[in-house]
This record gives C-alpha cells, structure tokens and sequence, in this order.
C-alpha cells in the first residue's frame, strides 16, 4: 500500500468522474473524516479517511 502524505489545500484526483465531469477536488479538512470540494461545480463532500484513501488516486499538487 503507497502511503500518501496530504495537506489542507491539496488538489487530489479521483478513481471515479463527477457528475459535473471532474476528477479533481480540494481538500479542506483532514482528520478522522475528509472534507472535499469538487473543483468543477463546488460541491462538498465529507467522506471517512478510510473510504477517501480508497478513492483517491494521486496528490496533483506534489506530483506523487
């Protein structure tokens, strides 16, 4: 398993597409559960860490 390092401000993509189309999201809290907004139309999403590691595929702001 690839550990990842995130920060508040991290630009992350996803496995799975949007429905406004986007892969990518912003996180803005990081914890016990991970808040998320969508970069394409601003929705917000809170999601338990283990889920959000599962989901997420790469760190677009550190190039991982």
């Amino acid at each position: 398993m690839i550990i990842m390092n995130f920060d508040i401000g991290d630009i992350v993509r996803t496995k799975k597409v949007h429905p406004c189309g986007s892969k990518l999201w912003e996180l803005t809290r990081i914890g016990v559960d991970f808040k998320m907004k969508c970069k394409g139309c601003g929705h917000v999403i809170v999601l338990p860490r283990e889920k959000a590691l599962k989901i997420i595929t790469k760190n677009e702001t550190k190039n991982e």
